[in-house]
């Protein structure tokens, strides 16, 4: 920021020197804030360009395409500590042609497939979903069942994991989602 020639003059000769302190402070004080909100969106630009990266399948296909991903890739990616990346995602969304997301959707756990590669737990979830809005209400299938369901379309989870998850989605065992 330059303080422009009218200005200048007001703070000529007349002007003591508290004032002209005073005056420039203010303009230093502005100076650093304006480059901190540079800095931050410089930083919120590559923290996003690299979870766009990251997750390219995803804003392709869809849900099942997640990919499990940790905020220390994202850093290492990206040069900064984890502690950084986690300030510059919370609370911030993107908005993309398959909706809007909070940044820290993209981030979750993996879990192994039947080809060996990693999926999201959240594709997870969604096949689960999938899979429970299509059973039969008056015989719901059980926790073993689903897990079966998942291992037939490649998803290796154990019955256990499928209960977790299915709480963590709100999801009631077989024996209280059946409609007598």
């Amino acid at each position: 920021v330059r303080i422009s020639p009218p200005y200048r003059r007001s703070l000529g000769s007349d002007a003591g020197g508290e004032e002209r302190e005073f005056v420039t402070k203010k303009l230093k004080a502005a100076r650093w804030i304006v480059q901190s909100i540079e800095n931050r969106r410089r930083t919120m630009v590559r923290v996003m360009e690299s979870i766009v990266r990251a997750q390219e399948e995803f804003f392709r296909k869809g849900v099942a395409a997640l990919r499990p991903l940790t905020l220390q890739q994202i850093a290492d990616d990206v040069g900064m500590h984890e502690s950084t990346v986690s300030r510059v995602t919370r609370g911030k969304y993107v908005q993309s042609p398959r909706g809007t997301f909070e940044l820290k959707y993209f981030f979750s756990s993996g879990i192994k497939t039947r080809d060996g590669s990693e999926m999201s737990s959240k594709a997870v979830k969604d096949a689960m979903r999938e899979i429970i809005s299509k059973e039969d209400k008056h015989k719901p299938l059980s926790d073993q069942k689903i897990a079966g369901e998942l291992k037939r379309i490649g998803f290796t989870i154990s019955r256990r994991a499928v209960a977790k998850y299915r709480d963590q989605m709100n999801i009631l065992p077989a024996r209280l989602r059946k409609e007598i």
